[in-house]
């Protein structure tokens, strides 16, 4: 069997090396030809199509650490895949050892310490089904079907974080498979080094096969939903989402969005692909008072659409789900912003009105509370001056659509990076993007990622990810 090594080379794997790993792990090998391969290498863009020499879905962290130092004694190029949703499909390579994280899916809820222990394979549903059985939370993402593990890593945004700051800046440990094949732990008392690093800098130091997230309460009923318009009140709607946005109490998350409708039920049939305006709103405090704040939003203008009411946290967690589903073709472009101006605005309804595709969309996430608190050395994701984050994501169906809706992000995308703080969300950069978006992502704290690298991962073993050289 051809398989490729760290250098790039190509070695061949005889029969009885691969028999050798399959007696060292508890889960299965996958190889080419196998019934199982093609749903294990495959990722969420359908853009990624790569082909790993051998997939092993590891059961725990002893089939991790041999699979770490199988690929060492063989200088095999390795890769890991949690769950497969990163936009740039770092999770997979041409020739690899993949690491397949996806059947560690336990979660284990403290309610007395308030923590939560995840294995690196979970989705945020089996955290949030979990945690929620206390009426607790952890600090996670807006699509319910995202990997912990990589979300995690590069920071982490969703509708707590204004709250209580990046998903990394809530992480209090993580369990670290190193290039040498040792299990360590990660936390502010035991490698307090590779502990900063990992929050978010990436997949660079090791395979997480765990972490550890503090929870805060909230629910288990919030109030929470989307209010559509027609795109021509784009206008009055975006203002009234700035103005909202900048009193907005931390309790309260909004997100702003021009698309095409989807085929959803709660929108009228003869709306569905026309162009519409919307807020998402998630209050994840008291009910009650949740009800009276976005009371202006479900009485602004001549809704189409107002699905905005009390639900399960659970609920809203997988809210946009039906949005993002594994096989489409993803290519997104985003910044952070300062604040929402009404050029910016203008700009947005322009470049809305011109997607190529019935799935894509303009997206404005507020994030801004409790990140801008904290120093802007205290993790490597940084951007301690972002409130927003300006997504636009491109989304379509047939290869040969690739070159009209890659063209739509891209044109969008120069039209409104002046508006930037000049940073930009790691998980958010596709696979075209070069080292200076890495630099924007990470800014000062590259330097620092870099002399850790040196330390945990000196000849560079994990190198399929937004990539840091040891220094």
């Amino acid at each position: 069997m051809k398989a490729i090594t760290m250098e790039g080379r190509e070695v061949d794997l005889k029969q009885d090396t691969i028999d050798g790993l399959k007696m060292r792990l508890r889960g299965p090998l996958i190889a080419p030809g196998d019934a199982a391969y093609d749903e294990s290498r495959t990722v969420w863009n359908a853009m990624i199509d790569r082909r790993p020499a051998l997939v092993a879905r590891c059961l725990g962290s002893a089939d991790v650490m041999a699979c770490v130092q199988f690929a060492r004694e063989h200088g095999l190029l390795l890769c890991i895949k949690g769950g497969g949703h990163n936009i740039a499909g770092l999770a997979t390579a041409d020739g690899a050892l993949m690491l397949d994280l996806s059947l560690m899916r336990g979660v284990w809820a403290d309610p007395r310490k308030r923590i939560a222990h995840a294995q690196a394979g979970c989705q945020l549903g089996d955290v949030d089904r979990e945690t929620q059985v206390h009426g607790l939370a952890a600090i996670l993402g807006f699509v319910s079907l995202t990997g912990i593990a990589g979300l995690t890593l590069g920071g982490g945004f969703g509708y707590l974080t204004r709250r209580w700051g990046w998903t990394s800046d809530n992480v209090v440990g993580m369990d670290l498979v190193t290039a040498d094949g040792r299990m360590v732990r990660a936390s502010d008392n035991e490698n307090a080094d590779l502990f900063w690093g990992l929050r978010g800098g990436g997949g660079n130091y090791g395979v997480v096969t765990g972490v550890d997230y503090a929870l805060y309460p909230v629910g288990p009923e919030i109030v929470g939903g989307i209010v559509a318009w027609p795109a021509r009140e784009a206008p009055h709607v975006l203002e009234l989402y700035r103005t909202l946005a900048e009193q907005a109490p931390p309790e309260l998350t909004l997100v702003a969005f021009m698309r095409p409708a989807p085929p959803a039920p709660w929108l009228p049939k003869e709306i569905h692909r026309k162009p519409i305006v919307a807020i998402l709103a998630c209050y994840s405090g008291s009910p009650g008072e949740g009800e009276k704040i976005v009371a202006p939003i479900k009485a602004f203008g001549h809704p189409i659409g107002d699905v905005l009411v009390r639900r399960p946290y659970a609920q809203m967690q997988s809210l946009l789900d039906a949005t993002q589903p594994k096989g489409r073709r993803y290519y997104w472009k985003s910044e952070y912003l300062p604040r929402i101006e009404a050029a910016l605005s203008e700009k947005v309804i322009a470049h809305a009105a011109g997607i190529p595709s019935p799935h894509s969309a303009v997206i404005l996430f507020q994030i801004g509370g409790a990140l801008n608190r904290f120093e802007k050395e205290h993790s490597p994701v940084g951007n301690r001056d972002a409130r927003y984050v300006l997504n636009l994501a491109s989304s379509w169906e047939q290869a040969s659509e690739d070159g009209a809706n890659i063209q739509w992000a891209r044109e969008a995308w120069n039209d409104m990076k002046a508006f930037s703080t000049g940073g930009t969300y790691i998980n958010f950069l596709t696979e075209d993007e070069g080292p200076e978006r890495i630099e924007a992502a990470l800014g000062t704290g590259i330097q620092r990622l870099a002399e850790i690298k040196a330390k945990w991962d000196p000849q560079n073993v994990f190198r399929t990810n937004r990539n840091i050289k040891p220094l």
